[in-house]
């Protein structure tokens, strides 16, 4: 059974960095696709970031653009995603997502629980 478990939130004030961390159980991340994913209260889930395997190419959604980074450490079989410059206005549940191949086509297969981030201004 597959599991991606989400670690790394917290409560920061803005201006603040955090990174979040997924690590992953019963497969690893590679040859799939990786995405963070995040969902607001109130709100629909959203896409935040994504990371293809193999190429390494990145996607990032405009609000997270120039101040978030998605990466992976494929040894650790653990997603990163280095939150900079936090805003308020990111305060959500983030969530870990797999892809359903290498390549990100926004389709995914896992979810993990979520990690809760809050941003204070």
């Amino acid at each position: 059974q597959v599991q991606l478990v989400e670690s790394g939130g917290g409560l920061v004030q803005a201006g603040a960095s955090l990174r979040l961390a997924c690590a992953a159980s019963g497969r690893t991340f590679n040859p799939y696709a990786m995405a963070w994913f995040r969902q607001a209260p109130g709100k629909e889930r959203e896409f935040v970031a994504a990371h293809s395997w193999g190429s390494g190419s990145t996607f990032y959604a405009n609000s997270a653009k120039g101040r978030f980074t998605i990466s992976r450490d494929s040894p650790k079989n653990t997603l990163y995603l280095q939150m900079n410059s936090l805003k308020s206005e990111d305060t959500a549940i983030y969530f870990c997502a797999s892809g359903t191949g290498p390549r990100w086509t926004g389709q995914v297969d896992y979810w993990g629980r979520g990690t809760q981030v809050t941003v204070s201004s």
